[in-house]
């Protein structure tokens, strides 16, 4: 007789810290579920999450909780119109819980990375991606503290080989 799914999956962050979380919110990340999986006779185990601090857990674990009743998204989904839909949309939910301090959506992106969350890693990326749109290279090292190492004339040659790319 096959044993019963516990209900329930303990994680350990980096900081030491224990979480006790439904299973189906921790199976969000396919990480944490091929651990799962791979250790049946051990599913009482508390899973160690080295690369996760406990603040960046709590936002993953909020957002797992909210969208754990969703389907998980298929690897193999190859509409063109879905596709391009997702390359820009985030939803109303997702764009409030992401509003976050620079540190924590970097934080965030990581930990959605490391913990195989696609959905989570998307609504970082665009999020990202959504902050330098349209903006020019000196306005984006201004928002991301990026020191300019370029000289003049480096500076120039790049321009040259990249003229086509430019919006004129």
């Amino acid at each position: 007789m096959a044993s019963e799914k516990k209900d329930q999956v303990v994680l350990v962050t980096s900081d030491e810290e224990t979480y006790t979380v439904e299973r189906k919110v921790a199976e969000r990340s396919n990480l944490i579920k091929s651990m799962i999986e791979d250790l049946p006779g051990q599913s009482d185990e508390p899973i160690p999450l080295p690369n996760v601090s406990s603040s960046v857990l709590t936002k993953v674990l909020e957002y797992c909780d909210h969208h754990k009743n969703e389907p998980l998204p298929a690897a193999d989904s190859n509409d063109a119109d879905d596709a391009r839909r997702k390359a820009s949309e985030i939803g109303e939910w997702d764009a409030k819980f992401i509003q976050v301090d620079q540190e924590m959506l970097f934080e965030i992106i990581l930990a959605a990375n490391y913990l195989d969350i696609k959905p989570l890693l998307d609504v970082g990326c665009k999020t990202v991606a959504n902050m330098i749109k349209g903006k020019t290279p000196e306005e984006i090292r201004k928002l991301f503290n990026i020191v300019n190492d370029f000289t003049p004339e480096e500076e120039e040659q790049i321009r040259k080989e990249n003229e086509w790319a430019e919006d004129r």
